[in-house]
């Protein structure tokens, strides 16, 4: 009974900790449709927690926000950009998400965040839940094309720092605390 209790311990952790795994296969095979699990496993693939990338520009995207507005990435050009992609349905998604409304509002017109939400069949869950958890930031809605140019995203939540010349600085994998993100974003704001 206690090896039982302390393996769920443990796996608990790990799933809140390195988040939600879902199906891409598709995305990854090239067709167009984005299948998504709505079962979440710890996705222990993803060990690296925090990478630094090497300043490679952002992938360009347009994207239809909850309201059927289109949104471009080009559209925050100038500001830190926020990119997580997440979803209704994974709990370390929906535990980051007061964080990132915080920082929205902390650092107002100086950062954006734009969460894509790889919702698919839930997709009519988003805007519902957008209101619910009163998101004061953008979200849009995932596509193959944008899932595939972001490195085929194989957990949820995973997030993209964007310097204010479209530059990927680091890539979180999994739940990331919010003094993470303020360090990373007072860095950035500083060189500019």
């Amino acid at each position: 009974m206690k090896k039982q209790l302390i393996t769920l311990m443990i796996f608990a952790a790990a799933f809140t900790l390195l988040g939600c795994n879902k199906n891409v296969s598709n995305a990854k095979n090239g067709n167009n449709d984005l299948s998504l699990s709505n079962t979440s496993s710890a996705a222990l693939s993803t060990a690296n927690m925090n990478s630094e990338t090497d300043n490679q520009k952002a992938p360009a995207f347009t994207l239809q926000d909850v309201n059927g507005k289109k949104i471009s990435l080009s559209d925050y050009k100038g500001k830190v950009v926020i990119v997580d992609f997440w979803a209704t349905w994974c709990p370390p998604c929906r535990r980051s998400i007061p964080d990132l409304i915080d920082l929205q509002k902390k650092y107002k017109n100086k950062i954006a965040v734009i969460g894509i939400s790889v919702d698919m069949d839930t997709r009519s869950d988003v805007a519902p839940f957008v209101k619910k958890n009163k998101i004061n930031y953008k979200v849009l809605y995932a596509t193959p094309e944008v899932v595939q140019a972001y490195g085929n995203i194989d957990a949820i939540p995973t997030s993209f720092i964007i310097d204010q010349h479209g530059n990927i600085v680091t890539q979180h994998v999994g739940l990331t605390p919010k003094e993470t993100y303020i360090n990373e974003i007072n860095k950035l704001l500083k060189k500019s």
